[in-house]
């Protein structure tokens, strides 16, 4: 059976209203496994940002109009079924994670919602998150530098640089993003989703980004300055610590993994592959595989030591052989 044409039946009931194309997917599924095909109209906000709908409408022909409004009402009132929740509250427990509640939830629900999600709607009502990951790069980039600025005013603008790249690196984003549990609710289309896109570290560190730009966007400099904030703050604090000198020492182990999880390639391992010397200078030497394979091989006066200079050379060699 075809979807039914708007220009071909002008005469339809509206059933359905939501902000949020996610729940009316979920509508247009309900009606659809019982009989009845919904028409979809979508009205785009006129501002400056293309952050959120209107409105989508969902309408049928007339004899159904009183059967779907009945189907969906049921569904609102069954306690066991979430999927009809207005808009915001299936992100009540991120906002309750991250510490903020936002005043317009198509903000947050753009933020979440990944490329392939886009490429699977057929609406063409859904905007992915890309231009406000753009936006929160320069939201987050501006209030790290401002804190190292006034924070570590001892330091050069090489040796300050180069601390707030590490601070806002992708792997940083990524274990940041995961800490809130970001990847539980990103929107995916089925592809991406199939393939364990809430588990990937580019798709969550991309979508924090579109988060602080979401919070700033929402409620001003202050709520998303606060947030900035209460999430650095360990890496902040390391920094404080260390006079920030060490604070950042390179984790080649870290990298790696990051390396080869965004090229889908699997964790790599680490086993000893030798061990000399007297017991007061011993020496250690570790081999990395990647897919059960060894890549590099590297020596240390111990094993972690070890285990990070063959993780760099993996890196290394890997990159080059890209």
């Amino acid at each position: 059976m075809t979807s039914p044409d708007a220009s071909d039946m002008p005469e339809l009931a509206v059933v359905f209203r939501t902000p949020s194309p996610v729940e009316a997917d979920v509508v247009k599924a309900l009606l659809a496994a019982h009989g009845m095909e919904a028409v979809v109209e979508s009205h785009l906000s006129r501002t400056p940002f293309p952050t959120a709908l209107h409105e989508i409408r969902l309408s049928v022909v007339p004899e159904d109009a009183e059967r779907a409004r009945a189907l969906i009402a049921s569904h609102r009132q069954d306690a066991g079924e979430p999927t009809l929740r207005p808009i915001g509250r299936e992100f009540e427990a991120l906002e309750r994670t991250i510490g903020y509640t936002f005043r317009d939830h198509g903000l947050l629900e753009h933020a979440l919602t990944h490329r392939s999600r886009v490429h699977e709607d057929a609406s063409g009502g859904v905007i992915d998150n890309e231009s406000l990951e753009f936006l929160g790069d320069s939201v987050l980039g501006f209030l790290i530098a401002d804190r190292l600025f006034h924070e570590f005013p001892q330091h050069n603008e090489g040796q300050k640089s180069k601390l707030k790249a590490m601070i806002v690196s992708a792997a940083s984003l990524a274990r940041l993003g995961r800490r809130i549990g970001l990847g539980e609710f990103l929107i995916l289309g089925r592809g991406e989703e199939k393939t364990g896109g809430r588990r990937k570290s580019a798709l969550i560190a991309d979508s924090y980004e579109a988060l602080i730009a979401a919070i700033y966007l929402d409620g001003g400099l202050e709520p998303v300055r606060s947030f900035v904030n209460r999430q650095f703050a360990d890496l902040l604090g390391e920094a404080r610590r260390t006079g920030a000198a060490t604070a950042f020492t390179a984790d080649y182990k870290s990298a790696l993994q990051e390396w080869l999880q965004s090229r889908e390639r699997g964790l790599p391992s680490y086993r000893l592959a030798g061990e000399a010397g007297p017991p007061h200078q011993r020496r250690f030497e570790v081999e990395v595989l990647v897919a059960g394979e060894p890549v590099a091989r590297a020596e240390g006066s111990s094993k972690k030591e070890a285990a990070q200079a063959a993780a760099r050379a993996a890196l290394t060699l890997l990159s080059q052989s890209r």
